[in-house]
């Protein structure tokens, strides 16, 4: 057996300590947090809804990051209802707002209540009525009356003199856009 020198093995350790060091995993403390639906909780939820929050807002107004209200939502019903009744409690402050402005002689209050929770439309159009009869018979008449009568005269007929040119502008022999035409001189 060969001995070792003393700096052998401290080297070695120090090479293992360095190569395993890297791999070496850390125990972090956790401990896992089990949100539950509670009073506070529901109530915080139902405030959110009733302003019209929804979604990751509505988590994080009511105290929750979005995924431990969706594993809330998920686990519990009575998170869900708490969300649907400050919904529809929102919407009945409002509604009622609205419909005692309109009821006290708001106009506007009143038309916006006609627009949106009964579909009415202002008209887009406007009607006009002419009461005023067209005889056809006039209208010829006064057709007639604009019509210019003057005289013409008949002009004898030119003579087609096209069947003698053979110039052809899309000739191949033309290279150039802006090249002179190739005319050819009548002979005699």
């Amino acid at each position: 057996m060969q001995k070792s020198h003393p700096h052998q093995s401290l080297l070695r350790i120090c090479i293992l300590w360095i190569i395993v060091r890297p791999m070496t995993f850390y125990s972090l403390p956790f401990t896992p947090e089990r949100t539950q639906a509670t009073e506070s909780r529901l109530e915080a939820i139902y405030e959110a809804a009733r302003y019209g929050l929804k979604g990751d807002s509505l988590a994080m107004a009511a105290g929750l990051t979005p995924r431990q209200f969706r594993v809330l939502a998920d686990a519990d019903p009575l998170v869900e209802m708490a969300e649907i009744k400050g919904r529809a409690d929102g919407e009945m402050t409002a509604a009622k707002t609205m419909y005692e402005a309109a009821r006290d002689g708001d106009s506007k209050a009143a038309l916006e209540i006609l627009k949106h929770q009964h579909g009415w439309v202002a008209k887009q159009q406007i009607d006009v009525n002419i009461d005023q009869q067209i005889s056809i018979t006039g209208a010829l008449e006064k057709a007639q009356s604009r019509v210019i009568e003057g005289l013409y005269t008949e002009l004898p007929r030119l003579e087609d003199n096209t069947s003698d040119a053979s110039t052809d502008i899309f000739s191949p022999r033309r290279d150039g856009v802006d090249g002179k035409v190739v005319v050819t001189q009548p002979e005699g």
